[in-house]
Order: C-alpha cells, then sequence, then structure tokens
C-alpha cells in the first residue's frame, strides 16, 4: 500500500510547481499594448463589468467580476482561455473569440489602469485579520504563496488580484475548478482543480467572504455605452 506524501513534501511540490507556472507565463512573448485603443475596444466588457452589481445568471447567480485594476497580464491569459475553450462560459467564449491577440493586450492595458485615481491608496488601508478557520483553511491551500501576502499583488502578473472580489463571484470561480466533462462550464487549470478538491464547499465560500474584505486596486468604473 502506498503511503501518503507527507504534508511538507506536498506543499513544497505545489509551490514549484506553481513557481514554474508563473514563470513559463511570465516569459511568454508581450504583445504590445495600447491602453486608449483598448478603452475604445471596450465596447463588448462595459455591459456586464461597467454596472455596479450586475449579476450574471448562468451557471448561477452571481456579480460578474470587477476587472478595472486588474493585472493586464492575466486578463489576457484569461481571454485567452476563453478563446482556447479552457474556460466554457459560453457569453465569454463568444466575447474572446472575436478578439485577436492585439485586442486582448490592448483591453488588459486599459483595464490595468482604468479608475486608478478613483480610489485611495491600497497601501494607505489595512484589511482585516482572518478568522482561526479562514487562516487554517488559507494557509492549507498555500493561497498566498501564488495570490501574494495581501492577495493584491500576486507572484506574477500572470495571476490574479483577488482582494476585495465579489465574494459570490469568487465563490462560483473556485466551484467552476471541480466541474469535469460539461461543454458550456468549467475552468482547465490542474493547479487550481488540485487546489480546490482540498475543500468542502462551506469552505470555499469562507475563504470566497473573506477575501472580498480585503482593501484591494479592484473596483467597477461605471460607463456609458455611448460614448
Amino acid at each position: 500500500m502506498m503511503q501518503a506524501i507527507p504534508s511538507r513534501l506536498a506543499s513544497t511540490a505545489f509551490l514549484t510547481t506553481a513557481f514554474l507556472a508563473a514563470s513559463l507565463l511570465a516569459a511568454a512573448p508581450a504583445q504590445a499594448q495600447d491602453a486608449a485603443a483598448g478603452e475604445r475596444k471596450a465596447a463588448s466588457c462595459i455591459g456586464c463589468h461597467g454596472i455596479v452589481g450586475y449579476q450574471a445568471s448562468f451557471p448561477q447567480v452571481y456579480k460578474v467580476p470587477m476587472i478595472s485594476g486588474q493585472n493586464a497580464a492575466y486578463i489576457v491569459a484569461s481571454l485567452t482561455a476563453y478563446k482556447k475553450g479552457e474556460r466554457k462560459h459560453p457569453t465569454m467564449r463568444s466575447v474572446a473569440g472575436s478578439l485577436t491577440d492585439a485586442d486582448m493586450a490592448d483591453l488588459g492595458a486599459f483595464y490595468e489602469q482604468h479608475g486608478q485615481s478613483s480610489v485611495k491608496s491600497v497601501a494607505a488601508t489595512t484589511g482585516p485579520a482572518p478568522s482561526p478557520a479562514v487562516a487554517a483553511l488559507l494557509t492549507k491551500g498555500a493561497c498566498a504563496s501564488c495570490h501574494g501576502a495581501d492577495f493584491n499583488k500576486p507572484i506574477s502578473p500572470a495571476y490574479p488580484k483577488l482582494a476585495g472580489q465579489y465574494a459570490d463571484f469568487t465563490y462560483a470561480t473556485l466551484l467552476s475548478y471541480s466541474v469535469e466533462g460539461n461543454p458550456h462550464v468549467g475552468r482547465a487549470n490542474a493547479i487550481m482543480a488540485a487546489q480546490v478538491k482540498q475543500f468542502q464547499r462551506a469552505e470555499l465560500k469562507a475563504m470566497a467572504e473573506y477575501l472580498a474584505k480585503l482593501p484591494g486596486d479592484l473596483k467597477v468604473v461605471p460607463q456609458s455605452r455611448f460614448r
């Protein structure tokens, strides 16, 4: 009978895998970015991401994510994953399928700097400490090893900022990594799939609710389609 891998070795293996993944993403050839062009191309984004509290209804009801202030490289990686079918949300696949690599780079550049002057610096704010139970869950998942100690400065810009993101969206996202064999729902990411399998749904929700309370760069900047 095979012996279980000691938790310390398992954690080391995860961190090594995550570091290698981040290195590969960071080493990918960079596409020229034009934030001004991205603003002109954002019409298909505004209808959901430019409305405060706007909710999606598939595959469950949750607020669409705040993307203003998100890392440009992560936005590009996300759109690329939708276009390739690695992420399976029908609406986002349709949007991403119409974009070129240059379009994605421009949109990433635009949203990364979008609304930067509308909130005070995160450095000037202090987030609440997690409960002992949530702290143990975050440690178990080694979440800070990729997403940063404050969950607002990931180790790679190809990883998302999580601080302040809507709890229901983060929870729905975590659930999506556990979906297999569904052509319309799910995200293909081996690292995150392995992470999510460690937790019960109530534990995933508890972590998402804590992350939503943290100060971060993410925000919704209301935008009009008629500009």
